[in-house]
Protein backbone atom coordinates (compact mmCIF):
# COMPACT_ATOMS: atom_id res chain seq x y z
CA UNK A 1 0.00 0.00 0.00
CA UNK A 2 1.35 3.43 -0.87
CA UNK A 3 1.97 6.07 1.77
CA UNK A 4 -0.97 8.27 0.67
CA UNK A 5 -3.36 5.32 0.71
CA UNK A 6 -2.10 4.31 4.15
CA UNK A 7 -2.46 7.87 5.39
CA UNK A 8 -6.05 8.08 4.04
CA UNK A 9 -6.90 4.74 5.65
CA UNK A 10 -5.50 5.87 9.02
CA UNK A 11 -7.41 9.18 8.86
CA UNK A 12 -10.61 7.33 7.98
CA UNK A 13 -10.13 4.93 10.89
CA UNK A 14 -9.32 7.85 13.16
CA UNK A 15 -12.59 9.59 12.22
CA UNK A 16 -14.78 6.50 12.27
CA UNK A 17 -13.30 4.19 14.94
CA UNK A 18 -13.25 5.48 18.53
CA UNK A 19 -10.96 2.69 19.81
CA UNK A 20 -8.44 3.43 17.09
CA UNK A 21 -8.57 7.11 18.01
CA UNK A 22 -7.80 6.33 21.64
CA UNK A 23 -4.96 4.00 20.66
CA UNK A 24 -3.35 6.62 18.42
CA UNK A 25 -3.93 9.30 21.03
CA UNK A 26 -1.92 7.25 23.45
CA UNK A 27 0.95 6.92 20.96
CA UNK A 28 1.19 10.49 19.71
CA UNK A 29 -0.35 12.43 22.45
CA UNK A 30 -3.89 13.64 22.45
CA UNK A 31 -3.12 17.31 21.86
CA UNK A 32 -0.98 16.66 18.78
CA UNK A 33 -3.69 14.53 17.20
CA UNK A 34 -6.42 17.08 17.89
CA UNK A 35 -4.24 19.85 16.48
CA UNK A 36 -3.64 17.84 13.27
CA UNK A 37 -7.31 16.91 13.04
CA UNK A 38 -8.33 20.54 13.45
CA UNK A 39 -5.86 21.59 10.76
CA UNK A 40 -7.29 19.00 8.34
CA UNK A 41 -10.87 19.98 9.17
CA UNK A 42 -10.06 23.65 8.61
CA UNK A 43 -8.47 22.80 5.27
CA UNK A 44 -11.50 20.70 4.25
CA UNK A 45 -13.84 23.49 5.34
CA UNK A 46 -11.85 26.06 3.34
CA UNK A 47 -11.85 23.81 0.26
CA UNK A 48 -15.58 23.22 0.66
CA UNK A 49 -16.24 27.00 0.82
CA UNK A 50 -14.03 27.61 -2.22
CA UNK A 51 -15.77 24.82 -4.14
CA UNK A 52 -19.19 26.27 -3.31
CA UNK A 53 -18.00 29.73 -4.41
CA UNK A 54 -16.64 28.30 -7.66
CA UNK A 55 -19.95 26.55 -8.29
CA UNK A 56 -21.82 29.83 -7.79
CA UNK A 57 -19.40 31.68 -10.09
CA UNK A 58 -19.65 28.94 -12.73
CA UNK A 59 -23.46 29.02 -12.58
CA UNK A 60 -23.44 32.81 -12.91
CA UNK A 61 -20.94 32.64 -15.77
CA UNK A 62 -23.14 30.11 -17.59
CA UNK A 63 -26.15 32.38 -17.08
CA UNK A 64 -24.24 35.38 -18.42
CA UNK A 65 -22.94 33.40 -21.41
CA UNK A 66 -26.46 32.23 -22.26
CA UNK A 67 -27.74 35.82 -22.03
CA UNK A 68 -24.83 37.06 -24.15
CA UNK A 69 -25.52 34.38 -26.75
CA UNK A 70 -29.21 35.37 -26.83
CA UNK A 71 -28.34 39.08 -27.07
CA UNK A 72 -25.88 38.36 -29.89
CA UNK A 73 -28.45 36.31 -31.81
CA UNK A 74 -31.05 39.05 -31.38
CA UNK A 75 -28.49 41.61 -32.53
CA UNK A 76 -27.55 39.53 -35.57
CA UNK A 77 -31.22 39.06 -36.43
CA UNK A 78 -31.85 42.80 -36.10
CA UNK A 79 -28.87 43.63 -38.33
CA UNK A 80 -30.02 41.01 -40.84
CA UNK A 81 -33.56 42.44 -40.89
CA UNK A 82 -32.24 45.99 -41.29
CA UNK A 83 -29.85 44.98 -44.09
CA UNK A 84 -32.61 43.02 -45.81
CA UNK A 85 -34.97 45.97 -45.53
CA UNK A 86 -32.32 48.35 -46.83
CA UNK A 87 -31.46 45.98 -49.69
CA UNK A 88 -35.12 45.54 -50.55
CA UNK A 89 -35.70 49.27 -50.41
CA UNK A 90 -32.65 49.98 -52.57
CA UNK A 91 -33.71 47.26 -55.01
CA UNK A 92 -37.22 48.66 -55.27
CA UNK A 93 -35.94 52.21 -55.71
CA UNK A 94 -33.40 51.09 -58.32
CA UNK A 95 -35.99 49.00 -60.17
CA UNK A 96 -38.48 51.89 -60.14
CA UNK A 97 -35.86 54.36 -61.38
CA UNK A 98 -34.84 51.95 -64.14
CA UNK A 99 -38.48 51.29 -65.09
CA UNK A 100 -39.28 55.02 -65.23
CA UNK A 101 -36.16 55.76 -67.26
CA UNK A 102 -36.98 53.01 -69.73
CA UNK A 103 -40.62 54.16 -69.88
CA UNK A 104 -39.55 57.72 -70.66
CA UNK A 105 -37.14 56.62 -73.35
CA UNK A 106 -39.54 54.24 -75.08
CA UNK A 107 -42.62 56.45 -74.86
CA UNK A 108 -41.05 59.80 -75.72
CA UNK A 109 -38.39 58.73 -78.17
CA UNK A 110 -40.00 55.74 -79.87
CA UNK A 111 -43.70 56.42 -79.31
CA UNK A 112 -44.28 53.02 -77.68
CA UNK A 113 -46.68 52.43 -74.82
CA UNK A 114 -45.08 51.04 -71.63
CA UNK A 115 -47.26 49.89 -68.78
CA UNK A 116 -46.89 47.81 -65.67
CA UNK A 117 -49.14 44.83 -66.01
CA UNK A 118 -50.29 42.58 -63.16
CA UNK A 119 -53.24 40.18 -63.10
CA UNK A 120 -54.49 37.29 -61.02
CA UNK A 121 -53.96 33.91 -62.69
CA UNK A 122 -56.66 31.78 -61.06
CA UNK A 123 -56.17 28.92 -63.54
CA UNK A 124 -52.45 28.54 -62.82
CA UNK A 125 -51.47 29.07 -66.48
CA UNK A 126 -48.12 30.74 -65.74
CA UNK A 127 -46.82 29.03 -62.59
CA UNK A 128 -48.88 25.84 -62.56
CA UNK A 129 -50.91 27.08 -59.60
CA UNK A 130 -53.07 30.19 -58.96
CA UNK A 131 -51.13 33.36 -58.27
CA UNK A 132 -50.44 36.99 -59.11
CA UNK A 133 -48.72 37.47 -62.49
CA UNK A 134 -46.65 40.52 -63.33
CA UNK A 135 -43.79 41.15 -65.67
CA UNK A 136 -40.66 41.82 -63.65
CA UNK A 137 -36.91 41.22 -63.36
CA UNK A 138 -35.44 38.19 -65.16
CA UNK A 139 -31.95 36.70 -65.42
CA UNK A 140 -32.13 32.94 -65.98
CA UNK A 141 -33.49 30.47 -68.52
CA UNK A 142 -36.48 29.72 -66.30
CA UNK A 143 -37.22 33.46 -66.20
CA UNK A 144 -37.37 33.56 -70.01
CA UNK A 145 -39.84 30.65 -70.13
CA UNK A 146 -41.87 32.30 -67.37
CA UNK A 147 -41.85 35.57 -69.32
CA UNK A 148 -43.11 33.75 -72.42
CA UNK A 149 -45.94 32.12 -70.40
CA UNK A 150 -46.79 35.55 -68.98
CA UNK A 151 -47.02 36.95 -72.52
CA UNK A 152 -49.33 34.08 -73.50
CA UNK A 153 -51.42 34.73 -70.38
CA UNK A 154 -51.55 38.46 -71.26
CA UNK A 155 -52.79 37.60 -74.76
CA UNK A 156 -55.48 35.32 -73.30
CA UNK A 157 -56.66 37.86 -70.69
CA UNK A 158 -56.43 41.03 -72.79
CA UNK A 159 -57.40 39.46 -76.13
CA UNK A 160 -54.45 40.98 -77.95
CA UNK A 161 -50.98 39.75 -78.74
CA UNK A 162 -47.99 41.92 -77.76
CA UNK A 163 -46.21 43.22 -80.85
CA UNK A 164 -42.79 42.38 -79.41
CA UNK A 165 -41.48 40.57 -76.35
CA UNK A 166 -38.56 42.52 -74.89
CA UNK A 167 -36.56 41.80 -71.76
CA UNK A 168 -34.08 44.28 -70.31
CA UNK A 169 -31.73 42.97 -67.64
CA UNK A 170 -28.25 43.83 -66.37
CA UNK A 171 -27.32 40.13 -66.56
CA UNK A 172 -28.57 37.11 -68.49
CA UNK A 173 -27.15 33.59 -68.45
CA UNK A 174 -26.06 31.99 -71.75
CA UNK A 175 -28.89 29.47 -71.45
CA UNK A 176 -31.34 32.34 -70.98
CA UNK A 177 -30.09 33.97 -74.18
CA UNK A 178 -30.48 30.68 -76.10
CA UNK A 179 -33.98 30.12 -74.68
CA UNK A 180 -34.97 33.69 -75.58
CA UNK A 181 -33.82 33.23 -79.17
CA UNK A 182 -35.77 29.95 -79.39
CA UNK A 183 -38.93 31.57 -77.97
CA UNK A 184 -38.74 34.80 -79.98
CA UNK A 185 -37.97 36.98 -76.98
CA UNK A 186 -35.52 39.89 -77.44
CA UNK A 187 -33.12 40.35 -74.54
CA UNK A 188 -31.20 43.56 -74.03
CA UNK A 189 -28.33 43.16 -71.61
CA UNK A 190 -24.70 44.11 -71.22
CA UNK A 191 -22.46 41.68 -73.05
Amino acid sequence: MEFEQLKDKILTLFREDQEFRYAIAGLLGWEEILRRLDRHEEELSRLSRETAELRKETTELRREMTKLRQDMMEGFQLVHRQLSALGARWGIMTEEAFREGLRGLLEKELGLKVERWAKSDEGGVVFGYPGQVEVDVAVGRADVYSFKRKAEFYEKVEGKKPSRLLMVTPYAEEEALRAAKHLGVEIYTRV
